[in-house]
Order: structure tokens, then sequence, then C-alpha cells
């Protein structure tokens, strides 16, 4: 009963907060008050008011509409490079469980070789290597969190692979492909959701830090990493250039977390 009541708190509270930066989210797509690079010398850094509803920044830039624009990306990336990264740590994870033998020592070694580094240092490195640009960022991160996924799949597999229906399935000849993706990896979806919220929020970080950095979304586009790093020079001045913009990226973090644990405490109180 305790572990049922506290799951549904953190249902409760992750789907408040996804809520928010949601409604950001599909507002910014379709209206937003101001242009997101319109300047207007003569507002520059005002405070929050009925016009201007986040304030402005050092260039009369509307903060609030810049904020709705931000989300875009923030959910953009973190949803496509986690996809990226799926689908690559499927693959790699599967067939490394599947086969095993040498095939699994490959697919581990360079698994750890990409885990030993820090994968913001990865990510930053290879987006500096190919430019800094959008889809890069997303590759970048889709590798850099490849081999997370590919654990999960792979410790699943082999835990699978002594389970009598796979066992006769492989009596009865069904080809590799189609035991694998067909009778394995549904079997393995409670184990990997988890780590796929998870991924979402890390993804959300690093492309934040990245933007921060100057190597992530790119002018003109809006993103709360690039928004924070150019308003660090009026934290004293303009505390609200940092404040809206930190918000909604915790409510966004904080959010898939809540969800993720809430996904983790069903999963432990249904085995039960």
């Amino acid at each position: 009963m305790n572990l049922a009541r506290i799951s549904k708190r953190y249902l409760i509270m992750g789907m408040t907060l996804l809520g928010i930066v949601l409604a950001f989210f599909l507002i910014g797509l379709i209206w937003t008050p101001y242009g997101i690079n319109d300047t207007d010398a003569a507002a520059k850094l005002l405070a929050p008011c009925a016009d201007h509803l986040f304030g402005t920044d050092n260039m009369g830039r509307d903060v609030f509409s810049r904020c709705l624009a931000a989300a875009r990306y923030t959910l953009l990336v973190s949803f496509a490079g986690v996809a990226v990264a799926l689908v690559l740590g499927t693959v790699a994870g599967l067939a490394a469980g599947y086969f095993g033998g040498i095939t699994d020592k490959i697919i581990m070694i360079l698994s750890n070789s990409v885990m030993c580094f820090p994968g913001i240092l990865l990510a930053l490195v290879a987006v500096a290597v190919f430019g800094p640009s959008l889809y890069n960022v997303i590759w970048a991160l889709g590798l850099v969190f490849a081999p997370t996924f590919a654990r999960v799949y792979r410790s699943g597999t082999i835990e699978l692979m002594t389970r009598d229906f796979i066992l006769q399935s492989k009596v009865m000849k069904v080809p590799p492909v189609r035991l694998m993706y067909v009778h394995i990896l549904p079997n393995l979806m409670a184990q990997i959701l988890p780590a796929v919220i998870t991924g979402l929020a890390n993804m959300t970080l690093f492309e934040s830090g990245m933007s921060y950095l100057g190597l992530g979304v790119q002018p003109p586009a809006a993103s709360y990493g690039k928004m924070l790093s150019d308003a660090q020079s009026y934290m004293t001045v303009a505390p609200w250039l940092i404040i809206f913009p930190t918000l909604i990226l915790v409510f966004y973090i904080l959010g898939l977390y809540f969800i993720s644990e809430w996904v983790r405490t069903s999963v432990r109180g249904g085995s039960q």
C-alpha cells in the first residue's frame, strides 16, 4: 500500500512538472508574444511586467517568447537523441546478448571504450570536429548514450536466453532476427523504459551544457543553455534572465526523474 501511494505521488509530481514544460512547447509551436530575435533598444533589461512576463534581456528581446521557442529545441534534442541511442543500443545489445562469444566481446569493448570517457567530453569533441549544428548535436549525444542502452539490452537478453519459450523457439528453428525482435525485445520493455526516461533528462543536461559553451543549438535559434550563457554577465542586475530558463530546465528534468521513479516503483510493486 505504501509503495502504491509513493508511486502515485511520483506520477502526479512528474506529470505536473512535465505538463508545464509541454505547455511551453505546444504554445511555442504556434505563438509567441514577440519575435524571438526582435530587439528593442528602449526595452533593455526590463524586469517582468505585464508587457514582458519574464522581462527582457540585454538586447531588449522578450525572455518569455525565447523560453517558449527554446522548449522546441530542448524536447527535439532530447527525444531525437534518445531515439538514435535507442536504435543503436538495441541492435548492439540484442546482438551481444544473443550471439555471445566474439560478437559480445567486440561490442562490449567498443561500449567500454565509449563509457570510459566523460560523455559530455566525447559529445563536445564530436561536435567540435563535425561542426556545431542541431543534427550533429543529436547524433553526438545518440552515440554517447547508445552504450547505456546496449548494456541494458545485453543483460536482459542473456537472462531471457535461458527461458523455456526462447529455448523452444530455437529448437523450432526460429530465425535469430525474428527471435530477437519479436520474442526477446518486447519482454525487455519494462527494463529499458526507466533508462529511456532518465536518458531524456541526461540528454537535456548535455544539450544545455553544450549550448552554454557555444557548441549546441546555434543562434538565431533560442536555447536555454545559450540564454544562460548570455545572462551570466547580468546576474546581479537582471536575475530573471537566469531564473526563468533555469526553472523550465529544472521542471523538465525533475518531471522526468519522478516519472522514471514511478515506472520503477510500479514495476517493483507488480513483481511482488
